[in-house]
């Protein structure tokens, strides 16, 4: 018997679960997976400009912005469409960035995590603020975009566009030495799970309008709703 569309995502949203928790685990405990993960630090990092610049895509004044427009345009869009609870998706995207700080903060200090050699000494490093900026700023602006009908083509590029900015962001903030291998994949876990809570609301809130060529009485018919010319059903 085939899974319902509800329970194969909650299925899938076990793993960046476990995931992390195993990683979370391994920072606090030092543990085994910490040595490979400081191995691969020192095989991956070369500071440079470029790294640097790629690292700055998941700042705060950078990736809210992106955000902001993407709320701003599927809220007008939604409004202007008249979509029912029009509001709902860009209120969950709004929410999702907001609880990226009071997730990775406390997370920060209970690890205590240190830096890399690469930058001065200090402590608090896991997970990745700001991996985690940008995995929820541009993977939401991304899913309230592919909310609205637009083509195939237009669809992909989004989805290409948004991967290319978050795994630019991850590897400048390795390259660079900002981060730990592992802090940023932490991110990438702590970032799917609050993406998932927006993709249920964008999937379960109608983005309104008709589709091209589909009249209005004809979306009645459909709905159940009599039109004059078929009468009650």
């Amino acid at each position: 018997m085939p899974a319902s569309p509800i329970r194969a995502p909650l299925a899938l949203l076990g793993v960046p679960v476990v995931l992390f928790a195993l990683a979370t685990w391994q920072v606090v405990a030092d543990g085994p997976l910490v040595r490979v993960d400081e191995r691969l630090s020192r095989a991956l990092v070369h500071p440079d400009r470029f790294s640097e610049l790629l690292a700055d895509l998941g700042n705060v004044q950078v990736a809210t912005p992106v955000l902001l427009v993407a709320l701003v345009y599927a809220a007008w869009h939604g409004r202007a469409s008249g979509a029912a609870r029009w509001w709902l998706p860009p209120l969950a995207g709004a929410v999702a960035m907001v609880l990226v700080p009071a997730l990775v903060v406390p997370l920060k200090e209970w690890t205590d995590r240190p830096g890399t050699p690469a930058v001065p000494p200090a402590v608090g490093y896991y997970p990745s603020g700001h991996t985690a900026t940008a995995v929820v700023a541009y993977g939401t602006a991304t899913l309230l975009l592919l909310g609205r009908p637009c083509a195939p083509a237009v669809r992909r590029a989004l989805v290409v566009l948004c991967a290319v900015l978050v795994l630019g962001t991850s590897y400048g903030l390795v390259r660079r030495g900002y981060h730990w291998p592992l802090d940023v994949v932490a991110s990438w876990c702590l970032g799917a799970v609050l993406l998932a809570g927006v993709r249920s609301v964008v999937r379960r809130t109608p983005s309104g309008g008709a589709a091209p060529g589909v009249s209005r009485s004809t979306r009645r018919s459909s709905s159940g709703t009599p039109s004059p010319r078929t009468g009650p059903s």
